[in-house]
């Protein structure tokens, strides 16, 4: 199984996620890096464990249409990808955040998180418009409950929601239950995952975040289908090693 280190970027750091309380985010202590730099952290996600894309949450994006454009260009020059979650919502937020990586020469992918989107008919727009470079749709969620200002759809079960990005297009599919992030409780989607995979339209790709511990935990997401994992806490507090990483979950 595929592992995507996670970059929760928040005013110019990388931060802690713990269970979605953003306010209660602080810049990590980490085993692997000497400091909350966000090129210090990409470098030893690329020179320790060998990874070449990582998971960017720019939380100045998502909560106050900030973006830090230069912390993304830190994190790329470690010769990490970019799946960027930059509070893309609208066809026009994705444009400008598309220009912006192309003024600053930087290979990513944008990830539409339920959270940030709009409208239905503006996570169609985005597809269209990133044609070139599919984007990935980010079901969010907090404690099994959908993330979305959509009220038509706030009252839909996540297995609904997922059906609908498959329909607009969507092959790329991220489950993340921030009430498990940074919790060392495990992952509460594995049901979830499960009826996403069994689904006529499963996507190329089923990647699940929040709660990952260990290798063991990263084994059951694999028999649950998903492709990969989105990991933080566990990389920087050692519980998931270089050696771990290279082992994988056979």
């Amino acid at each position: 199984m595929r592992v995507i280190p996670v970059i929760d970027l928040l005013n110019g750091a990388v931060v802690r996620g713990v269970a979605g309380r953003r306010k209660q985010y602080r810049p990590i202590e980490s085993q692997i890096a000497a400091d909350s730099q966000p090129a210090t952290v990409a470098r030893a996600f690329a020179s320790d464990f060998g990874f070449d894309t990582a998971y960017v949450a720019d939380l100045d994006a998502i909560r106050h249409g900030r973006p830090e454009v230069a912390d993304w260009r830190q994190i790329a020059a470690a010769g990490l990808t970019l799946w960027l979650d930059a509070g893309i919502g609208t066809a026009a937020t994705a444009e400008n955040a598309l220009t912006r990586l192309a003024e600053a020469g930087i290979d990513a992918r944008l990830v539409v998180g339920l959270e940030s989107l709009e409208s239905a008919a503006e996570l169609s727009a985005i597809r269209e418009l990133c044609d070139n470079r599919p984007p990935i749709f980010s079901l969010d969620l907090r404690a099994g409950q959908p993330l979305t200002r959509i009220r038509c759809w706030q009252n839909l079960a996540p297995l609904e929601l997922a059906k609908i990005a498959l329909a607009t297009g969507y092959r790329d599919l991220i489950v993340l239950d921030l009430a498990d992030v940074g919790t060392n409780s495990g992952t509460r989607t594995l049901d979830l995952c499960r009826q996403i995979v069994a689904l006529t339209a499963f996507p190329a790709n089923l990647v699940a975040g929040g709660g990952v511990r260990s290798l063991a935990d990263l084994k059951v997401l694999e028999l649950a289908g998903c492709s990969a994992a989105l990991v933080a806490s566990a990389l920087h507090d050692g519980r998931l090693t270089p050696a771990d990483i290279g082992r994988g979950t056979d």
